[in-house]
């Protein structure tokens, strides 16, 4: 069986901190866990979790991947902001331009996300997290989607998306250039099986599709951990 987005994971200097910022900013319930393992759920109880996980790291430059967030109307572009900057967050500078209609802000921790203007066809019937937007290359595009399974709903001028076929968030790759990376990504995906699934094949299956596994010796059993062809980290659960 394929793997599933479980979760989305960021490693946060603070994580409680910011568990409570993304939980209460989309409306999110807290998961019950330890304090070194937080996650919110999504209010259907459909599509991945986000998890906050403990890092020791600095952050160095911009993320390989932030949120994209939709807007019904100028004046709820306006509320989001708001609600944001209420809770914690900040407005940045990323080199936007004056005339862009989205906000770009970042959490309490530094993580980049943008508010997007009212009108979005891409982004239309995607929900408020619209999109997971990413740097990478037409190869990790094609990649994920073939290791969830996902189909493309963009592939042009090597920017390629995916969504699930159930609809929701989709899952954005800008093209080249590819942006050099500095030490581990701050978000990375966490993949899991049904039960009863075959854990070792479906890791075999990721590696043959073009990831690299990178916990052989040292893996904690668990979890397979590994690398999308970007070198982008990411996990595959053992099926509870």
């Amino acid at each position: 069986m394929t793997s599933q987005l479980f979760a989305i994971c960021f490693n946060a200097t603070r994580p409680p901190d910011l568990a409570r910022f993304w939980s209460g900013f989309l409306g999110w319930e807290l998961a019950d866990g330890q304090e070194d393992d937080l996650a919110i759920l999504p209010p259907d109880g459909k599509g991945f979790r986000i998890r906050f996980l403990p890092g020791r790291e600095p952050k160095t430059g911009q993320n390989r991947a932030h949120f994209d967030l939709t807007s019904a109307s100028p004046e709820a572009q306006a509320r989001t902001v708001g609600r944001a900057l209420e809770l914690g967050g900040s407005h940045i500078d990323v080199g936007q331009l004056p005339e862009e209609g989205h906000v770009v802000l970042a959490d309490p921790d530094g993580n980049e996300f943008c508010v997007i203007e009212a009108g979005n066809n891409f982004l239309a019937d995607t929900g408020f997290i619209g999109a997971l937007a990413c740097d990478g290359s037409r190869e990790v595009g094609h990649f994920w989607s073939g290791a969830l399974r996902w189909p493309l709903v963009w592939d042009q001028d090597q920017e390629t998306a995916i969504q699930s076929p159930d609809g929701g968030t989709k899952i954005t790759w800008g093209g080249p250039p590819v942006a050099s990376k500095t030490g581990t990504n701050r978000l990375h995906f966490e993949l899991a099986l049904p039960a009863g699934a075959d854990w070792e094949a479906e890791v075999d299956r990721l590696v043959s599709l073009g990831a690299t596994r990178t916990d052989i010796g040292e893996g904690d059993g668990v979890r397979a951990l590994m690398l999308d062809p970007d070198g982008n980290e990411f996990s595959v659960r053992r099926p509870v």
